[in-house]
């Protein structure tokens, strides 16, 4: 009997401690603003290869000198994160993840796509999210929170919109040259394409630039293209504007980079049956090329899983679109009226999906 309580009491703490740990895990994320925030990654970085001491890091911020025991316990959580490394002196580096937070070698870095996410506008929405179960009617947990759509809310919060759009650049940037060095076959024989959605055309001038023989088309909204500079692009890319609900350009391929989750089914439907009707038949070697989540619940990296979840309640906070499973992606394919797909799972957390009308 003894042993049997012992056991219990055992789970209980247990129980507790992964109740602490996920209430208390907006620390890891705040923690790693903060650190943006004090450009220790890019202090780190100037001193690569060389660790960089307590006492460095501390006069580099810089920091006042009392304050240099609470860095250390910053740093204490964040290396214990795999945020960043330290040796056995205590002396601090970079890993691969903070790596990619590093405006390098012509690379725009991620570090925007933190400070965009933990922005305060952004974190408040997350206080409404059980006022928003309980709302009936069509509204988003930022209507909920802010009275105004996501988007609406961005375009009102300009430093907000320009952290947005420099997060969205360098994750295109970052998604676009793993795409195209490792699944490059499939642009091949494709005379050409149109990036629907494509916004600036980051995604549409790399492709143009690595397969020359494409021509590529970026469709975005008329107020979108409207806003593009007119001199200085040299890149032989076409920007149209239009609505992808009612016409897409002609093309051999139609690429969608990161559309379709901001959608509903019944709206993934008709930007698909759209994109058909854009492309030709397979046999002309017609299809739709789709860069997207492909959510798999039985994943055995805890990390991925976790990661695919949680941006399913992103896109359930700021749109009305969903990360979807391969079942899910499969019903809007066939909905659609498209005859086969194959999945490419190349590219991290997300996958290339080749549609085949």
């Amino acid at each position: 009997m003894s042993l049997e309580r012992g056991n219990i009491e055992e789970e209980t703490w247990q129980a507790q401690a992964l109740l602490w740990n996920n209430i208390f895990s907006f620390i890891n994320s705040m923690s790693l603003n903060c650190a943006v925030q004090l450009r220790i990654p890019e202090i780190l970085h100037t001193n690569h290869p060389t660790p960089t001491t307590l006492a460095d890091l501390a006069a580099a911020i810089p920091i006042p000198d009392h304050k240099a025991d609470h860095l250390r316990r910053l740093m204490r959580l964040l290396v214990n994160a795999g945020i960043f490394a330290a040796d056995e002196a205590g002396a601090y580096s970079l890993t691969p993840a903070s790596t990619l937070l590093v405006p390098a070698n012509g690379r725009m870095g991620m570090a925007a796509h933190v400070t965009m996410n933990l922005h305060p506008g952004i974190v408040e929405l997350w206080h409404h999210y059980a006022d928003w179960y309980k709302a009936d009617g069509p509204v988003m947990p930022f209507d909920v929170a802010h009275g105004v759509s996501g988007w609406d809310y961005l375009r009102g919060q300009p430093g907000l919109l320009a952290l947005f759009n420099d997060s969205m650049a360098s994750d295109t940037e970052l998604l676009m040259g793993a795409v195209i060095t490792k699944c490059a076959g499939v642009f091949h024989g494709l005379r050409s394409l149109v990036d629907v959605g494509g916004g600036v055309g980051m995604a549409g001038k790399a492709i143009a630039k690595s397969f020359p023989g494409v021509k590529v088309t970026v469709l975005d909204l008329p107020h979108v293209v409207a806003s593009l500079p007119v001199d200085g692009d040299d890149s032989g890319v076409e920007f149209v504007g239009g609505d992808m609900f009612k016409s897409i350009p002609s093309a051999h391929a139609v690429f969608l980079k990161w559309v379709l989750h901001d959608w509903t089914d019944e709206e993934c439907v008709e930007i698909l049956k759209k994109s058909k009707e854009a492309i030709p038949t397979r046999e002309e070697g017609g299809k739709v090329i789709i860069l997207e989540m492909v959510v798999d619940p039985s994943c055995p990296d805890e990390k991925v899983r976790e990661t695919q979840f949680a941006y399913d309640m992103v896109m359930m906070a700021s749109s009305m679109g969903k990360e979807r499973e391969e079942r899910e992606w499969k019903k809007i394919f066939q909905d659609a009226g498209f005859s086969d797909y194959k999945i490419t799972p190349a590219l991290g957390l997300r996958s290339v999906i080749e549609l085949y009308p």
